[in-house]
């Protein structure tokens, strides 16, 4: 498949997660993407529009995420070690953890135990771990011919994803919250665009 036609789907999947947070943002009052996350929009008390929203913007992307992950995955050359293979399967589980947010939705009455707890830990475990992945998957394969730059993307991305979870932020947390989605959802599309990666390029 040519680079086009890989990202179709990572573009697809980053457009249908801005659009939904877009119109549901929109429909829902009070709402506001300065100061609610964005698990709100898809919250159990919703109902239907609540599951199509998470459908849109976690599990579709999570899985798109998760075809990307096994693709570079299966394009690790035998000589990469097990250390880049292992950051890949990191990268993998954290593209499911975040599809997992749009299925364990949020209960509004009960924000601190139940369905919330669990959607709170997929934020968490997506957050922890694609940086732990692109750091391992980095260190195993930067002297791979040809994967360097597909390293210092995935790296970069990883950073974004890292600062927008973890940086203290107050009343800006909801605004980090979607600098590293927005940077997650872009590293799949700029990943997808490159030509790919060739499992003999050893």
């Amino acid at each position: 498949m040519t680079p086009a036609r890989l990202a179709w789907p990572a573009i697809a999947a980053a457009a249908a997660c801005v659009l939904a947070a877009a119109i549901a943002g929109w429909r829902l009052e009070p709402y506001s993407h300065l100061a609610h996350p964005l698990g709100v929009l898809g919250a159990r008390q919703l109902g239907g529009p609540g599951l199509v929203f998470g459908l849109l913007a976690f599990v579709l992307p999570g899985l798109v995420q998760a075809w990307q992950a096994l693709r570079l995955r299966a394009a690790l050359p035998a000589k990469a070690g097990w250390i880049a293979g292992i950051g890949l399967q990191l990268v993998l589980l954290a593209a499911l953890a975040f599809a997992a947010q749009g299925l364990l939705r949020l209960d509004l009455d009960s924000l601190d135990s139940g369905a919330s707890r669990w959607h709170a830990m997929a934020w968490l475990v997506w957050a922890l771990a694609f940086p732990l992945g692109a750091l391992l998957a980095a260190a195993g394969a930067w002297t791979l011919p040809g994967w360097r730059q597909a390293c210092a993307g995935l790296l970069a991305a990883a950073a974004l994803v890292a600062a927008g979870a973890f940086l203290p932020a107050g009343a800006a947390a909801p605004l980090l919250q979607r600098l590293a989605v927005a940077a997650w959802l872009g590293w799949a599309v700029w990943a997808a665009l490159r030509p790919p990666l060739s499992r003999g390029a050893a």
